[in-house]
């Protein structure tokens, strides 16, 4: 065959920066600091209700809009946390995690040159699911040392071709959690031009120093036309179930469920039951998680600093972004492909996550969600860069 494999609007997207810079730990023996999967299980009560639901016969094709008892529960902590009250029945849908969801609600909903307004850095599948919906891409700017974004920016994004705009907050991979009168504004001209907006909030309970997470569908005039998004995976660190959900409007949420039961139809039985559990945790089991690991995050700034990094500290998510440029680096790329032979240790670079890429040029993400021992382990690797 001499005509390309793969079509031209997936052309620029190979294998991932998580994938290649995993199988360098893998090949090199280094610790992985890089793709964002803790080291340890989640909450044994929660593992327990799995192997519980497996034993119990809950192995096969759950109900397609997910099982009851969780988008119950699944309302039930929109409720409880943020004040936002969905119908289980007509508006909650259980997806193959997040990025399902968002996969689902871009092809659903993005038609053949639609836009979409993302900010950038942005998760490397977001591209992915535009392009694959056929949409268009209008990335605005988050800059350092804040990750603040210029308003202006983001009103010339949006066209009459606009459609959707992509907003992930904790943000992942700056951990920038937007505040209340960044969210008011992308409120307002959401509003303005009748925009629906697609919410990643995955790290909503991983929020640091009293920062509070504000869902976007809490502001004025955004409950019905918000889908918001989130999953199990990293609130409980079990990502491989791959449970996440989507809450939205009956009108937004039955297109959502039109594209996503021809994706995966269904998927992880048991482990629906088990994040019902996981749902049903009290308060105090999430406030400590997030003190635990705002604990590791400070492990990690501490040795990262003393490397010679220049630290973006985050307030949320697990990942903390540094500037490699007071190492001598000038591609972050490069920097990341030479750091496991270097100290042994293995980073992402940003650059890969932006349009713009002279803005994330020398800009390396390292995680946090590991043991500490790993991480002081790291940290000392990390150090004889200095």
């Amino acid at each position: 065959m001499t005509r390309p494999a793969l079509v031209p609007r997936l052309a620029g997207f190979g294998t991932t920066i998580f994938a290649e810079m995993s199988a360098l730990a893998v090949a090199t023996g280094s610790i992985n600091l890089g793709q964002g999967f803790p080291d340890t299980d989640g909450p044994a009560e929660v593992a327990d209700a799995a192997v519980a639901a497996i034993r119990a016969g809950h192995n096969q094709y759950p109900p397609g809009p997910g099982i009851p008892e969780l988008r119950a529960a699944i309302a039930a902590h929109q409720r409880h946390w943020y004040g936002l009250t969905y119908d289980p029945d007509t508006e909650v849908l259980v997806t193959a995690g997040a990025t399902e969801a968002i996969a689902a609600t871009l092809l659903a909903l993005c038609d053949a040159g639609d836009e979409v307004v993302v900010f950038e850095p942005y998760y490397d599948s977001y591209a992915a699911c535009i392009a694959m919906a056929g949409g268009v891409r209008r990335p605005v700017t988050l800059r350092t040392p804040e990750y603040a974004f210029d308003p202006e920016e983001l009103r010339r994004a949006i066209t009459p071709r606009t459609k959707l705009l992509l907003l992930n907050s904790p943000h992942n991979p700056t951990g920038k959690v937007f505040d209340r009168s960044e969210l008011e504004l992308v409120a307002q001209l959401c509003v303005e031009h009748d925009l629906v907006a697609v919410t990643d909030e995955v790290y909503e309970h991983l929020t640091f120093d009293g920062v509070e997470h504000v869902p976007l569908a809490t502001l004025p005039g955004m409950r019905d036309r918000t889908i918001t998004i989130s999953s199990a995976g990293k609130t409980f660190s079990f990502t491989g179930w791959k449970i996440g959900w989507a809450c939205a409007s009956p009108d937004l949420l039955a297109a959502v469920r039109t594209a996503k039961q021809f994706l995966t139809y269904v998927n992880g039985a048991p482990f629906q039951h088990a994040i019902v559990a996981g749902l049903a945790l009290p308060d105090t089991w999430f406030h400590d998680f997030a003190a635990d690991l705002g604990a590791r995050r400070d492990l990690l700034i501490e040795g990262l600093r003393t490397a010679g990094f220049t630290v973006f500290p985050p307030r949320g998510t697990y990942f903390v972004t540094t500037d490699a440029a007071p190492l001598g680096a000038t591609d972050g790329l490069a920097f990341c492909r030479e750091l496991p032979q270097r100290c042994g240790v293995v980073a992402v670079p940003n650059s890969v996550f932006y349009d713009d890429t002279e803005a994330g040029r020398t800009l390396v993400r390292f995680t946090f969600c590991k043991q500490r021992a790993v991480l002081a382990e790291a940290v000392d690797r990390l150090r004889t860069l200095a």
